[in-house]
């Protein structure tokens, strides 16, 4: 269990509203410690429903989740969880926003904020730290959210859409910019996208959801040599992939 960062086994999930809604059918699967992992899948198939799962959020209607060996469901804060919007707080700083995460886990204010002023350049927001965030470009709220994430203590990391609300020019940098935070931090990532080329890029392996109820129609394992410049979507292993992708996306929509 000590390689395995985040086990589900035979996962469902039924919203109980005025009309139950079947989200998620027999998932199984294990992500291993430093893999960086993908889901994508038709919209609606239940790829955000799956993080909430695994941080803890919902619990599952059947099957149970472990992370780092321990059910998720036994208390919040086993992972750290970026949700789609990047819900930072107009009255607070960049600095401010930037440790809130960490002081709702009890971290204290000040040690969080050295843990934060030691990345601010690293994720390129050094000398803006006093700003406020409608100051900044989406880009850079999306850097921030992402440092709020990443200064969290913990070793999984749940992204949900990170760069899906960015122009395709800085969500491709946001991309290149990930994988160098990445190849540093090496924490596992787990991501939800429906940008195929975006999932191609950053992840070792990709999942494929099919329709709702989603369950799992094919893992995919990405062996293109890291790191992955821009230009390798242009090459013909690249291309290869997200054909059988697309034809498998196809068959499922």
């Amino acid at each position: 269990m000590d390689d395995i960062a985040v086990e589900v086994e035979g996962v469902d999930y039924t919203y109980a509203q005025s009309q139950k809604v079947h989200a998620l059918r027999n998932i199984s699967f294990k992500v291993n410690t430093s893999e960086f992992v993908s889901f994508i899948g038709p919209s609606g198939c239940g790829k955000s429903t799956l993080l909430h799962l695994i941080s803890g959020l919902l619990n599952p209607s059947k099957g149970v989740i472990h992370v780092n060996g321990q059910k998720s469901s036994s208390g919040l804060g086993r992972v750290a969880f970026m949700p789609q919007r990047d819900t930072l707080f107009p009255w607070r700083t960049v600095e401010k926003n930037a440790v809130l995460g960490a002081e709702i886990l009890g971290i204290p204010r000040q040690e969080a904020l050295q843990k934060a002023s030691a990345l601010f350049d690293l994720f390129g927001l050094s000398g803006f730290e006093k700003a406020w965030p409608s100051e900044l470009s989406g880009g850079m709220r999306q850097r921030l959210a992402l440092l709020r994430t990443f200064i969290i203590p913990r070793d999984t990391i749940l992204l949900d859409e990170p760069f899906g609300s960015l122009d395709a020019l800085t969500r491709h940098e946001m991309q290149q910019w990930l994988q160098q935070i990445w190849d540093k931090d090496r924490r596992t990532i787990i991501l939800v996208t429906h940008d195929v080329d975006e999932a191609i890029l950053l992840s070792d392996t990709i999942y494929i959801l099919s329709e709702r109820p989603g369950s799992i129609v094919q893992r995919v394992e990405i062996n293109l040599e890291r790191p992955r410049k821009k230009k390798v979507i242009n090459s013909i292993e690249f291309t290869k992939i997200k054909s059988e992708i697309f034809q498998i996306l196809g068959s499922e929509i």
